[in-house]
């Protein structure tokens, strides 16, 4: 199979009908299968990508050369993001995409507070919207990962 470094779009899909028959087995084929014992045991989990892979994933496709201080910098705003009340609201009553949208503009004001502490970073942000966007998708998952999964945490033990 393929294996892919980024999030992949698919922009068509053909369904194409290759041939028509029967697919069960003969008896005698195949053993019979029992039906679940425990339902509901087993949990699918993201893997949560360390914020180092945004600064390779941007070096990469922008060409950059952001460094261990970059890192910081954005461990920061996504710090600083999870603890905004607002986020957390909107983190537990809505789905990630509706989250996003929220996200972003406080992500712009987020990257306004910090513009002295990473100048270059901040100029290179706001003048490229394909980093923006990249970046904001990034750090609404990972801050929206945290907060709804909080909230989750905090119903579990009430």
């Amino acid at each position: 199979g393929y294996q892919f470094d980024e999030e992949v779009e698919l922009e068509y899909y053909r369904l194409q009908k290759i041939s028509e028959g029967s697919i069960s087995l003969h008896e005698g084929y195949a053993k019979p299968l029992d039906g679940p014992r425990e339902v509901g045991t087993g949990m699918v989990r993201e893997e949560n990508v360390p914020l180092s892979r945004l600064i390779d994933i941007i070096n990469e496709r922008f060409g950059g050369e952001l460094t261990e201080a970059d890192q910081l910098f954005f461990d920061q705003i996504a710090e600083a993001a999870a603890l905004d009340e607002g986020l957390r609201q909107a983190a537990q009553v809505n789905p990630l995409d509706k989250f996003q949208l929220l996200f972003k503009q406080t992500l712009e004001s987020l990257f306004i507070e910090r513009m002295e502490m990473n100048e270059e970073l901040f100029t290179e942000y706001m003048s490229n919207s394909e980093m923006q966007a990249l970046v904001a998708a990034w750090l609404g998952r990972q801050v929206y990962s945290r907060l709804s999964g909080e909230d989750r945490r905090d119903h579990e033990r009430g």
